[in-house]
């Protein structure tokens, strides 16, 4: 089969100007379509930069020329690319080589008519827009018009863009006539760049207009490279039009319109392949976008967190989303809201969505509560996977002998038996540095097949992503096929996974595979700690979670972008969103932006996690916190009576009382101070309700203050919008400039105790700590399988700074109880539990 060489695909040009050429034949007689699809498959390629067509006469038709995307024409032929030319956006388009090598070489046209023959289509409509710029006269005709001779005599230049027929005598042309010869074809052998007469003539037009291809090619390359780089967003916001009473929350967000999410990525500076767009309204980002930006400065990093909160929650959420929207739709200043995505468990519960609420909220809000973009349940798939694979090999190891396990995990295929790379991995962490499994001893055999699981130290347990009640206690193994292997296990909600925590934390696809095969399932019979490594399903795990690393985009109410990445909880887990999602944001709002995540809980609990957790794995340094109170929460500080989720809110909390919130502030003063411990400054946000006072809301403000806060602003974003938190905004602004001395709270090589006891007595206000005979045996543990240098995630009540739900304000002189003590190796720090809280369904 015979090929013609039908496109010439440019990534780059020529290595001369440090260019690289791809030249794709397709074969003889492909039809036009057959064209038209491999372009559109170059068209999406985002290694190629550019796009030159070297095709049959026949060929060039309207719907191949516009088939290339206007953006990788460089032979200017799409009627995009002429269009802009025709209305005078020469920066924006891409014009025909050909007719540029025609400028370059003529001189002086000023007034002269100049006579396009044979020239029509893209280079006809090019030449008469760039010669009448340059003041000339134009006319065109074709070789067999009457009208030919007349013209050729008055012409001063001819511009021959077809091949002269035979039957066109040379006297036509009056002595004099510049004549210029782009005939098409010019990289091939068949052009005519010059005439035999003794008229001046330009013969150099051809090799001219290969040059100019080039350039045209270097102007993409230039384009791309800035492309590549920061720039202002041109983002379009979306209006808000406040309705009073405010709507409920699901009628406010089906009332917008958002945005196509591919609009969104264009509009904050994503290219096309970095997105995978799930629906009009989600898409996913990919990692590859911190290689892109990796010399980008980063933004500020803005965290919001709470004082301790009454069980209905106090508006972080709300808050985080309104500030956004104040900074980029008010203020004009690229920011990103990096939030966690809600569980079924809670969402279904009495706590409801995570989407914020009021005119300050993701939308649409069943797409970001539901389901999203399926994350939450590949990670149900990676955990209950590793959960059937603990219970499966204890089965094997108690049904077999060393020789029958040796020959299911290391079988014989075609006749040769071989260790995969897993395998040869657990043989190097026992000591056996073989790599032929002929050559293992019977010792080395049984070492390497048997795990020697202790079914009563197995910590990891199924999942499912609700508030399953009747699933928190189980026994599993009572079918016959299970040979009497009967054991208690249970169900937690499947945010309290490891792997949710993993995700959360997680810097890289290859750092999250290494840290799904560190962590710890149980002990062996001799007390060591054995992984899913051993366990050999790392690999699995990572497939299972290798689109949930990719933060899912949406927008807020007004338009501006949103990432939403893995929910762990804030008690069995550190409770904030994604150091991905939050790298990403930074990278994309620019030096001068803002991405503002959330912690969960108050701030002795969320806050405190996102500095000696979050920010260890991450690198990153935070530059203000915010702060939400709200006026309900202090009253119930400073002895209110208990709020409790359903039930009517008592007079206290409807009417005003400066007392109660006067007291009620040493909560906000205590957790202000919780804040300064890591050097970082502060900004009182109070979530205003409509049952506030003036009176009560500014007394807020003066004692936060007072108080050590850079500043105290009352906001109205729930019931209007963006425009209801600018002056947070612009306090935000402000204390983002102040110099920062970020610093942890504990070093990590002190001992597990006294990492718990700083936590407790700085944090909390404890007088001191007091571990539980199960809980110091955990310690010993751990500190002798070598996790004694691991941060602390303390599980304890959100409700109190103590352990006691019941004590509000700010509780003193208590021994803070620890029960137990956890560990998560693979998301890396040891979890304490204080007193009796459940981690299994918290939030």
């Amino acid at each position: 089969m015979s090929y013609l060489p039908l496109i010439i695909l440019s990534v780059v040009f020529f290595w001369q100007v440090g260019l690289r050429v791809i030249h794709i034949c397709l074969p003889e007689g492909s039809s036009k379509d057959e064209v038209v699809n491999e372009i559109l498959r170059l068209n999406e390629d985002p290694n190629v930069q550019g796009l030159a067509l070297d095709l049959p006469e026949s060929a060039y038709s309207s719907k191949v020329l516009n088939a290339v995307k206007p953006e990788k024409d460089v032979d200017g032929l799409s009627d995009v690319n002429l269009g802009r030319l025709i209305h005078g956006d020469a920066y924006d388009c891409l014009v025909s080589p050909t007719a540029c090598a025609v400028l370059e070489v003529l001189e002086n046209l000023d007034g002269k008519k100049v006579l396009l023959v044979g020239a029509s289509g893209v280079l006809g409509a090019s030449l008469q827009c760039m010669l009448q710029r340059r003041g000339a006269m134009t006319m065109s005709c074709q070789w067999k018009s009457p009208q030919l001779q007349n013209k050729l005599h008055h012409a001063d230049v001819v511009v021959v863009g077809s091949t002269k027929p035979e039957d066109i005598p040379v006297s036509w042309i009056k002595p004099g006539t510049v004549i210029v010869n782009c005939s098409r074809d010019f990289q091939s052998e068949k052009h005519h760049c010059g005439q035999q007469n003794n008229h001046p003539v330009e013969n150099d037009v051809c090799s001219l207009a290969i040059a100019m291809r080039m350039q045209n090619m270097v102007k993409n390359i230039e384009r791309w490279i800035q492309a590549q780089q920061y720039r202002k967003w041109d983002l379009r916001c979306l209006k808000l039009q406040p309705l009073s009473p405010v709507p409920s929350d699901i009628e406010i967000s089906r009332a917008q319109s958002p945005k196509a999410v591919d609009v969104l990525a264009k509009e904050i500076g994503l290219l096309t392949d970095e997105i995978e767009i799930y629906g009009q309204t989600k898409a996913k980002v990919r990692l590859s976008l911190l290689e892109r930006l990796k010399d980008q400065p980063d933004g500020k990093y803005v965290l919001v967190a709470g004082i301790t909160p009454t069980p209905l929650g106090e508006g972080k959420s709300t808050v985080t989303i309104g500030l956004v929207q104040a900074l980029t739709a008010h203020l004009n200043i690229n920011s990103f809201a990096c939030l966690r995505q809600p569980s079924q468990g809670p969402t279904f519960g009495v706590k409801g969505g995570a989407a914020g609420g009021g005119y300050a909220q993701v939308i649409p809000m069943e797409e970001f509560n539901l389901h999203l973009t399926g994350d939450i349940h590949a990670i149900i798939a990676a955990n209950n996977l590793l959960a059937a694979a603990i219970d499966a090999r204890i089965l094997h190891e108690n049904t077999q002998s060393d020789k029958a396990l040796y020959n299911r995990l290391v079988p014989v295929v075609n006749g040769v038996r071989g260790f995969s790379a897993i395998q040869l991995a657990r043989l190097r962490r026992l000591g056996i540095n073989k790599t032929d499994p002929s050559t293992l001893t019977e010792e080395e055999i049984s070492k390497f097949v048997r795990l020697d699981i202790d079914p009563s130290t197995i910590t990891w347990q199924r999942v499912v992503d609700t508030n399953d009640r009747f699933l928190r206690k189980v026994t599993i193994g009572q079918a016959n096929t299970e040979k009497g292997f009967v054991r208690q296990a249970q169900f937690d909600i499947a945010v309290a996974s490891e792997i949710m925590a993993i995700l959360a934390l997680t810097t890289s696809l290859a750092d999250m595979r290494e840290r799904l095969g560190k962590m710890v399932v149980a002990n062996d019979k001799k007390g060591q700690p054995v992984t899913a490594e051993d366990l050999g399903v790392t690999g699995a795990l990572a497939v299972l979670m290798k689109d949930a690393i990719k933060p899912t985009l949406m927008q807020t109410l007004e338009g501006t972008p949103v990432f939403v990445h893995a929910g762990p909880f804030a008690n069995i887990a550190h409770g904030n969103s994604s150091v991905l999602a939050d790298k990403i944001a930074l990278k994309l709002v620019g030096e001068k932006g803002f991405v503002v995540t959330e912690a969960g809980f108050g701030a002795d609990i969320g806050m405190e996690k996102f500095f000696n957790i979050k920010c260890r794995a991450s690198g990153l340094v935070p530059s203000v916190v915010v702060l939400v109170a709200t006026v309900r929460a202090l009253k119930m500080h400073g002895g209110g009576p208990n709020v409790t989720a359903g039930a009517p809110l008592k007079k206290e909390y409807t009417e005003e009382n400066l007392q109660l919130v006067a007291d009620g502030c040493c909560n906000l003063q205590k957790q202000i101070q919780i804040t300064q411990l890591f050097g970082v400054p502060v900004v009182v946000a109070l979530n205003v309700f409509k049952t506030d006072s003036p009176a009560e809301v500014d007394l807020v403000c003066k004692i936060a203050k007072r108080s050590g806060a850079f500043d105290a602003v009352p906001c109205n974003h729930w019931s209007a919008g963006g425009r209801g938190a600018v002056k947070l905004a612009q306090a935000v602004e402000k204390a983002a400039s102040q110099r920062s001395s970020f610093k942890y709270l504990y070093n990590l090589e002190l001992p597990i105790v006294e990492k718990i006891r700083i936590i407790a007595q700085k944090v909390y206000g404890a007088q001191d700590i007091e571990l539980s005979p199960a809980a110091q045996s955990q310690v010993d543990r751990y500190t002798w399988q070598g996790f004694g240098n691991l941060p602390i995630c303390m599980a304890k009540t959100h409700l109190s700074l103590s352990h006691q739900p019941e004590r509000k304000g700010v509780p003193t002189s208590f021994i803070l109880p620890i029960s137990d003590v956890r560990a998560s190796i693979g998301a890396g720090f040891i979890y304490p539990l204080v007193g009796t809280v459940s981690v299994e369904y918290s939030t």
